[in-house]
């Protein structure tokens, strides 16, 4: 992928997302950069037929792990699954974004996933079955999608969404400092069960491993009449990711128009 990505046009998309979101940046630094997104990509579509064994996180031998987390990670994963409530979790673009939902598996945390169906169906069954042998429930973005997601909610159960891309009918939030469109459906979730929200991201290690975070539920801004804010929660959560992406800029998907 770092041979091929540079003659493909999302390289220049990746590389006029990275001009803009970093002003301060070198051409060489942006090249850098760009030629580690290539090499992540390679890399996520080289592990994805492995997903079912990729996850290997053992607490009792955390440094022989391919696959590494903390203990009070664990613990919150414990908790929100004992809980007994339901909950929503984010994540965004980042390193392998399939790892989280093999790491909820794991710690026996139910959760359903929204995700984007591909357009070639053949492509999508392939996917589909990869992913339902090493991941909970897949609710196929679509116009029923936010109520089989209530469904889920009201068993008390959890659901998992990625954040980052651009949702035309969605709500102005501010990236990089840039105006862009933010799916709301979780924040309106969240509104309508008053439940919390945690953010999850992968971590691509140096020495090829990855390292599996999970937040505390996050703060959201209310209403004057303690109902959460919509366009404020989805601030909150798009400037979550924007930090996560600034820790490291390598690893997410500057190749797509989250910029419109």
């Amino acid at each position: 992928m770092r041979l091929v990505g540079p003659m493909l046009p999302e390289h220049r998309v990746g590389r006029v997302n990275l001009k803009a979101a970093f002003p301060e940046k070198s051409d060489a630094e942006i090249d850098r950069i760009l030629d580690a997104v290539w090499n992540n990509l390679g890399r996520v579509a080289a592990e994805f037929p492995h997903l079912e064994t990729l996850y290997d996180y053992d607490p009792d031998k955390r440094d022989a792990c391919r696959i590494m987390s903390t203990l009070e990670v664990g613990a919150i994963f414990d908790r929100i699954r004992d809980d007994g409530k339901p909950a929503l979790v984010f994540a965004a673009h980042l390193a392998n974004w399939e790892v989280p939902a093999l790491a909820a598996k794991t710690y026996g945390l139910e959760v359903a996933t929204l995700f984007q169906r591909p357009h070639l169906s053949a492509l999508a069954d392939a996917i589909i079955k990869v992913r339902a042998n090493s991941m909970g429930p897949l609710v196929p973005n679509g116009p029923d999608a936010v109520f089989k997601l209530a469904n889920v909610l009201d068993r008390n159960s959890h659901v998992a969404m990625l954040v980052d891309q651009h949702y035309q009918r969605g709500v102005d939030v501010v990236f990089f400092g840039r105006p862009c469109k933010a799916n709301p459906t979780l924040a309106r979730l969240a509104r309508h069960y008053d439940c919390p929200i945690h953010g999850t991201r992968t971590v691509r290690l140096p020495d090829g491993r990855y390292r599996v975070d999970l937040t505390e539920a996050i703060e959201v801004p209310r209403d004057p009449d303690g109902r959460i804010n919509i366009e404020g929660t989805m601030q909150t959560v798009t400037s979550i990711v924007e930090a996560w992406i600034r820790e490291y800029p390598e690893q997410w998907l500057w190749v797509h128009r989250r910029w419109r």
